[in-house]
């Protein structure tokens, strides 16, 4: 039976762990702003720290020139010799994405450039996000980062972390009597 089904690993307790939590002033808690406000006001300043962890601008103005956060969706996949992980980036380019090892935690970075439009072009709706990207991803005790590989086709990219065996073999089960 294998147990690392039932506690996997936490790939992600890196990515936005450093964030400052945002204090709610004493005038909220004391009553002497409404309670909608003071949400409304402890959101923004959370929205804005989350904003300069990811080295963009702070949300100074509500709808003025606001960059979108950008978190592309990815896929983890384990097998019994690499992990596979599968990072959606359509719109993206291959020169565009920069991947790093800091620590122990794989990095991957990026940037979806907006596309020049004409002076013409009056638009009715516009839904695609466009900005900088930061994934972070806590490897496990037992992937080899000096082997990583990444490839990168049809806006998705695929990085290949190897296991080392040896700490697949450091684990055993212990009866229960």
């Amino acid at each position: 039976m294998k147990l690392q089904k039932f506690s996997p690993w936490n790939w992600f307790k890196s990515e936005g762990a450093d964030a400052p939590r945002p204090s709610v002033p004493a005038e909220t808690r004391h009553g002497g702003v409404s309670p909608l406000l003071g949400m409304h006001q402890e959101l923004d300043r959370w929205m804005d720290s989350v904003m300069r962890q990811f080295g963009m601008p702070s949300l100074g103005t509500r709808f003025g020139d606001m960059p979108s956060l950008l978190r592309p969706q990815l896929d983890i996949a384990e097998r019994d010799d690499e992990y596979l992980i599968s990072v959606e980036v359509p719109g993206v380019e291959e020169k565009d994405i920069k991947l790093s090892l800091e620590d122990h935690r794989l990095v991957i970075e990026g940037e979806k450039r907006q596309e020049n439009s004409s002076r013409e072009d009056r638009f009715q709706r516009i839904e695609r996000s466009y900005g900088s990207f930061r994934r972070v991803l806590d490897l496990p005790s037992d992937a080899r980062p000096d082997d990583i590989k990444a490839s990168f086709a049809k806006g998705v990219l695929s990085v290949r972390v190897p296991r080392n065996p040896e700490a697949a073999s450091n684990r055993r089960e212990i009866p229960i009597h």
